[in-house]
């Protein structure tokens, strides 16, 4: 036995030296090792009428998953679940009485002597990041059968393997439950920086200090590798944070000739999403000219960009959106609407003030270079290193006949 192994190495070596046995989902499953299966439907009006606190788990990649809570259950027992139509994404369920929808799938194990549910959750979650499920291609556990190939290492490592990464999500969920109460205390000191005494200060249409430029014939399909920055409506909520000074795609001159473009200072503002969190959410310009698609505007002021960026991400605002958001499927929103919406504009030397403390907030739960960000950066970073190294087994060597 080599010296300085780890205990890993240990085992491995007294118990698999030959190499570990790999098996398909769809094997596991054909020798009842596991059991495979979907969801069951249940409506926002099914929870809506049988209310209760049990969680039900839908196609969301978000989070936990959870579409709401439901007053009956499916299940009391330890599972994985995923995401069917939310690209295939894995959960891991402990022991709770909870639902999942039709659109989720749902894995359990039969022999726990034979694998543990947590390995196996760890082993697909690896081996997820390379696939490549959509709405052509979905995950359903017909097709995830013949998708994943699971090692099958004896129990012992399964779970010193467990144990090694259950501590590295510990401390990650440690990082986020405090991130999230910096979150919080945040959102408390924006609301607080951002509330005036009645008569204290001006309050003004937005229409009264600027107008809205709405972008035009930028789609998904016409970015670039290099050439002029722009930016797509649907960016603006899954790429960009509160400020910006640089894009992400860029578009050919020749088509940026034909573009309606947003200049420094403007708040790019999404005029339409699938849900009424997203819609009109704003981001401050801070860079040069750039192209913007149609369904997007550009608010050009006379104020503090940083300010009126904040100033627009308050709840007060986003209760307001909810009268010229209008849409099922699809919502979108009134520009008119949007500039009769009336703020507060104290002097430009107490909107620096305000923004200056609101900077110092915003990076630490914002900023992915300091802070609790990086740090938690750097941890999944760190726990996705070890548990790729941690699951990969060198296949079982066969004799030749």
């Amino acid at each position: 036995m080599k010296k300085n192994q780890s205990k890993i190495e240990k085992l491995i070596s007294e118990l698999c030296p030959n190499g570990v046995e790999f098996k398909m989902l769809g094997e596991l499953e054909d020798d009842s090792l596991i059991k495979l299966g979907r969801g069951n439907v249940i409506s926002k009006n099914d929870i809506s009428n049988t209310p209760g606190d049990f969680p039900v788990y839908s196609s969301s990649a978000n989070g936990e998953g959870e579409f709401g809570r439901y007053g009956k259950f499916m299940f009391d027992d330890e599972r994985i679940t995923w995401s069917i139509d939310g690209g295939g994404r894995f959960f891991y369920r402990f022991p709770h009485k909870y639902s999942v929808t039709n659109v989720s799938g749902w894995l359990k194990v039969n022999d726990n002597n034979v694998i543990n549910t947590r390995y196996l959750y760890f082993v697909l979650s690896n081996a997820w990041l390379t696939k490549v499920f959509d709405y052509t291609k979905k995950a359903h556990p017909s097709v995830i059968r013949e998708e994943y190939k699971i090692p099958i290492p004896p129990l012992a490592i399964q779970e010193e393997i467990v144990k090694i990464l259950n501590s590295f999500t510990e401390l990650e969920a440690e990082l986020e439950a405090e991130l999230e109460a910096r979150k919080k205390q945040y959102e408390h000191y924006r609301a607080q920086l951002l509330t005036f005494p009645e008569g204290g200060v001006q309050w003004v249409r937005l229409s009264d200090i600027g107008t809205m430029i709405r972008g035009s014939g930028l789609q998904k399909k016409d970015f670039t590798e290099t050439g002029v920055g722009c930016i797509h409506y649907g960016q603006i909520y899954t790429y960009y944070g509160t400020f910006a000074d640089k894009t992400k795609s860029f578009v050919s001159p020749e088509l940026a000739k034909k573009l309606k473009k947003a200049q420094n200072g403007d708040v790019l503002i999404a005029g339409v999403s699938e849900n009424i969190e997203d819609v009109c959410k704003p981001l401050g310009w801070l860079g040069g000219e750039i192209c913007i698609s149609g369904d997007m505007f550009a608010f050009r002021h006379n104020q503090n960009t940083k300010f009126l960026t904040y100033l627009l991400q308050t709840p007060n605002f986003q209760k307001y959106k909810e009268r010229f958001a209008h849409g099922t499927k699809v919502i979108r929103v009134k520009v008119d609407k949007i500039l009769d919406y009336k703020i507060p504009v104290p002097s430009l030397q107490e909107q620096e003030r305000i923004v200056s403390i609101l900077d110092k907030f915003d990076a630490l739960v914002n900023d992915i270079s300091i802070g609790l960000p990086a740090e938690l950066k750097a941890r999944r970073s760190q726990y996705e290193y070890y548990r790729a190294k941690l699951l990969t087994f060198k296949p079982v060597e066969r004799m030749a006949i």
